[in-house]
């Protein structure tokens, strides 16, 4: 019976690192079924992905601790993981088209991850996240309250047991602290217009603006508002035709393509962060 992982890694580029990964594959037993890299020339980098079958019985943190070596010897950054899906809880306020979204591609086990459950500032979302069959933890949030709340949310994401935390649609910001603790594994989703449209109906601020382009952005979390390192984006070309109703369908619909395809990308450990920036093997 074959055991399927994943490597990944990044590290400073030097002779000698494909080599010594294929090797200690080899000397384990394993069989590479796809492997891919990038050197970035500019940052002078190197990023790898690799997934392996092992016949022998084994795990990550065995494979993990066997691989140290190499990795020090090179000084890599590195994840082993095995066939587990990534749990999510998905955080949600009033808007249900990318919690829809989510919900169809993870029954339909195309997502690529398993929903956990729904956390919401509000209770408008209970029904659809219920009739999928997910826990719905409502946490309000006012600013006397963002504090607790977002310990709560933390202590949701343990008790969970939850890999990563998408934000779709979820119309709070979190707290630098927040940020902080969820770096790496919390993506969020927004509308990309040029120029830059902010609050409440950007789509009644794009149609007066005549705009050519509807887009959506996903992207990590950090502390600097939806300017994390990006996973992908969604571009849809529209005209003079589209009303504000109109824009906000086709917003829609390229927001959930961008945040289903972060969320699968992420949970295949497609994604490396670079910096402010990341690769991504598709």
């Amino acid at each position: 019976m074959s055991h399927p992982f994943t490597l990944t890694l990044s590290c400073q580029e030097r002779p000698g690192i494909v080599h010594a990964v294929s090797s200690f594959l080899f000397q384990h037993g394993c069989d590479i079924v796809e492997h891919q890299q990038f050197d970035d020339p500019v940052r002078g980098q190197l990023f790898l992905r690799t997934a392996f079958v092992c016949a022998e019985d084994t795990d990550c943190e065995r494979l993990s601790a066997d691989f140290r070596a190499v990795a020090d010897e090179f000084g890599m950054g590195y994840r082993v993981s095995g066939e587990q899906p990534q749990r999510v809880v998905v955080m949600v306020s009033r808007l249900g088209h990318c919690l829809n979204d989510l919900i169809f591609r993870w029954r339909a086990g195309s997502l690529g991850a398993q929903l956990v459950a729904v956390v919401s500032n509000h209770e408008d979302l209970r029904p659809m996240a219920e009739a999928a069959g997910l826990p719905f933890v409502h946490l309000p949030v006012t600013p006397a309250t963002k504090r607790e709340a977002e310990a709560r949310l933390l202590e949701l994401v343990d008790e969970y047991r939850a890999d990563l935390v998408v934000l779709a649609r979820y119309m709070q910001i979190l707290s630098d602290e927040t940020c902080a603790a969820l770096y790496g594994r919390a993506i969020n989703i927004h509308h990309s217009f040029l120029p830059g449209f902010k609050g409440a109906k950007p789509y009644h601020q794009a149609f007066d603006r005549g705009v050519k382009l509807v887009g959506a952005t996903a992207h990590y979390v950090t502390p600097d508002l939806d300017e994390g390192p990006i996973i992908e984006q969604e571009v849809i070309r529209i005209d003079h035709t589209y009303d504000p109703r109109a824009l906000a369908t086709v917003g829609q619909d390229a927001e959930a393509l961008a945040l289903s395809r972060a969320v699968r990308w992420h949970s295949e450990q497609r994604v490396l962060l670079n910096g402010n920036s990341t690769v991504v093997f598709r």
